[in-house]
Order: structure tokens, then C-alpha cells, then sequence
């Protein structure tokens, strides 16, 4: 069993590692808590982020509620379906959320920084890299930066799709030590297995495995949700596969965040799959590029790759899928499509469909030339995803 009722010291030695942290706040928070404006809601929450900031943390806050303020304004009773009208209240509440931001930042004596973002600037390296130089600055010039998706332009092709994604791609993009995703329940819940109903509250998670992938639900059917469990769960296997951690918590109280800070056990805490944190290169790789293809590798390469830590050689590879080119990102898989990492390919498939088997003394002759480069992915390239 991969998790545990009570907390047993995880938080104490967690938290004194914590510098720069990722808050994401869903739509339900601000926009639908009965007898409270969503300017009263931005203010608690504010002050919350005030509080963290005092006590010397980076904090990054990934925040819902376009659409639900373009709802309150248009006296739009139901979450719109179509593209369009979605876009049309992003639009019209972003401007209403972006002024109670700022006016609540100003009266704690500091400003927020917007960045709207798509898919398409998180998986281009270089817009990528652009964003988090943004990001760094904002927070250097102690800006609280306030992120959430472009909804006013977003398509099917650019779209993330929910905000605890976001959060966790901007978690490691910004390599955040902790990304905390307040919602309306204090962390997962043990299903029971004869009735299927929710039992205790799970304090920690060691390993997502099936048995906790299992437990969650999906959308609950409320009027401004789009997300549910099974995307905090997504979230945190993001985050946790990059060596950091992810708390699920209660956030009708904003004052959860100090208490959690406090080491009180709150919610559901999800803690790292790996010792070590991924560097900037496997996290591109493994979260925001695009593969245009993929190596299938025998039971050797596989070994290679997985447990010795070496480069995947041409003659490890038995077959190609789609096309690509030298500098392309694609994936390993198995002879059972199981994906074991993505790495950069150093051929493009014309050439490397006359290496596959090869032994590397042969690639010259194979290719007619020298290459720079005998590996088919080096391991300074390549990431485990498995």
C-alpha cells in the first residue's frame, strides 16, 4: 500500500526545503462561496499569499475564474459550452479579476503580474524559455505573478484544458519546491471497496500507483467546474515524476496556507517519485516537448536505458514510427508500445531506418559518412517517463 492515514514526520522534514512555491486556486473558491463576493474571496486570499511572502517565499499563484467572473458580470447562470461564448466571458472576467488581483496586492504593498498562457508556449523551447525568464523576473522584482490559461484564445490545438495541469507545468517549469492546489475537499479520500463510497481522508502518498489512481472522481456537475480529482491526480504525478512534491488541500479557509506551513496534517500531501529533481533539460523533454515519432527498442536497450543509465544504440533499435529529423524529440517505446522515456534523436528516420540492429562500427559504411554522434539518443538527451 502506497499511502497512509497519518502523517508520521513527512510534512516537518518537508517543509524546511521550501522556497519557491505554486498555489493554484480553482474558480469554485472565489466565485461560488455563498454570501462572499469574489472581491472578498480575492482579499482572504491575498492576504493568505501575504502572509507566505513575509516568511520569505517565492510564491507563483496559478489562478481559475475568467470565466466564472464573465458569468457574474453577463448573469450567466450555467458554464457555456460553445468555443466562442467560453472565449467572450474569459474575456469580460479576466479584466474583473485582473483589477480585484491588483487592488488587493496594493493594500499589502506589493503588485501581481499577468501571464496568459497556451499549450503552444509551454512546448515551444523557445517561447518556453521566454515565459520562465518572465516568470524568474517578476518574482526577483517581488511581483506576484498571477497565471492562468488564455481562454480568450484558446483552441483545441493550444489548450492545456484545466488549471491544475497548468499549475503543474508551471511547477516545473519554474521548478517549484512545492505546488499546493487548494479545491472544495480537504485531499483524497480512501474509496471503499464494498460500497464504493469515500472513507478517511489519505494524509500521505508515496506512489501513485492504480490502486490511488482509482480512488479519484471527475467532475462533480457543478455550474464553473471543468476538472476534478483524476486531474489533481494527473497534476501530482507531473509533479512528483520531477523529484518535487504536490499538496491537495481544503482552501475554503485561504488561512489553510499558514496552517499548512505549520506542518498541520491537512490534506493530502503527495511526495516526490524521485530522489533526485529533474534538471531543465529532462523536464522539457519528459512534460512540454512534442515527439514527432518513435525508436522501438529491444529487451537490451531497455536495460540499457532503465537500469544502467546508458545511451540507446542504433542496434538496439528494431523499429521506427512517423517521420522525423536529427534534433527531434520522439519516444522509446517497447515491442508492447509501453513507453520508457523520450529523448532527442540523433538521425533523422530515413537514415536511422538503415542503422537499426547495426553495430556502431558499421554506421559509416551504413550511412556513407562519419557522424558526429553514434548514439541514436545520448543519455545526456534522454529521460525516463516509465
Amino acid at each position: 500500500m502506497h499511502y497512509q492515514f497519518e502523517d508520521n514526520g513527512t510534512r516537518a522534514n518537508l517543509l524546511p526545503g521550501i522556497h519557491r512555491v505554486v498555489v493554484k486556486v480553482g474558480t469554485r473558491l472565489l466565485m461560488d462561496v455563498d454570501g462572499q463576493s469574489a472581491a472578498a474571496r480575492v482579499n482572504q486570499l491575498v492576504a493568505a499569499i501575504a502572509g507566505l511572502r513575509d516568511k520569505g517565499l517565492e510564491v507563483v499563484l496559478v489562478s481559475s475564474g475568467a470565466i466564472g467572473a464573465g458569468m457574474e458580470l453577463l448573469g450567466t447562470k450555467r458554464r457555456p459550452k460553445s468555443l466562442a461564448a467560453l472565449q467572450a466571458h474569459a474575456a469580460v472576467g479576466q479584466s474583473l479579476l485582473m483589477t480585484l488581483y491588483e487592488e488587493a496586492c496594493k493594500a499589502h504593498g506589493f503588485h501581481c503580474g499577468q501571464l496568459l498562457l497556451t499549450a503552444a508556449d509551454l512546448h515551444d523551447q523557445e517561447r518556453h524559455r521566454c515565459v520562465a525568464q518572465c516568470l524568474n523576473e517578476l518574482l526577483a522584482r517581488q511581483v506576484l505573478p498571477v497565471i492562468n490559461e488564455n481562454d480568450s484564445v484558446c483552441v483545441d490545438e493550444i489548450k492545456v484544458g484545466d488549471n491544475d495541469t497548468l499549475a503543474a507545468l508551471v511547477a516545473g517549469m519554474s521548478r517549484a519546491d512545492l505546488t499546493i492546489l487548494l479545491t472544495t475537499i480537504n485531499g483524497l479520500c480512501e474509496r471503499l471497496p464494498d460500497s464504493g463510497k469515500l472513507g478517511s481522508r489519505i494524509s500521505v502518498v508515496t506512489a501513485l500507483d492504480s490502486e490511488v489512481i482509482a480512488m479519484a472522481q471527475g467532475t462533480d456537475g457543478n455550474r464553473f467546474s471543468v476538472g476534478g480529482m483524476v486531474t489533481k491526480l494527473r497534476a501530482a504525478a507531473m509533479v512528483t515524476r520531477s523529484g518535487e512534491p504536490l499538496w491537495i488541500a481544503d482552501g475554503f479557509d485561504f488561512g489553510v496556507l499558514s496552517k499548512l506551513f505549520a506542518g498541520e496534517d491537512l490534506g493530502t500531501l503527495f511526495v516526490p517519485s524521485r530522489k533526485v529533481r529533474m534538471h531543465a533539460k529532462q523536464r522539457f523533454l519528459a512534460f512540454f516537448s512534442e515527439p514527432r515519432g518513435a525508436l522501438i527498442v529491444d529487451a537490451g536497450a531497455e536495460a540499457a536505458l532503465c537500469k544502467n543509465g546508458r545511451s540507446l544504440l542504433p542496434g538496439g533499435v528494431i523499429g521506427l514510427r512517423g517521420v522525423f529529423k536529427a534534433g527531434d524529440t520522439v519516444r522509446i517505446i517497447t515491442t508492447q508500445n509501453q513507453e520508457l522515456g523520450r529523448g532527442v534523436v540523433n538521425f533523422s528516420n530515413a537514415e536511422l531506418s538503415l542503422l537499426c540492429g547495426a553495430r556502431t562500427g558499421e554506421i559509416p559504411q551504413l550511412l556513407g559518412y562519419q557522424p558526429d554522434m553514434e548514439e541514436a539518443v545520448h543519455r545526456d538527451s534522454f529521460v525516463l517517463t516509465c
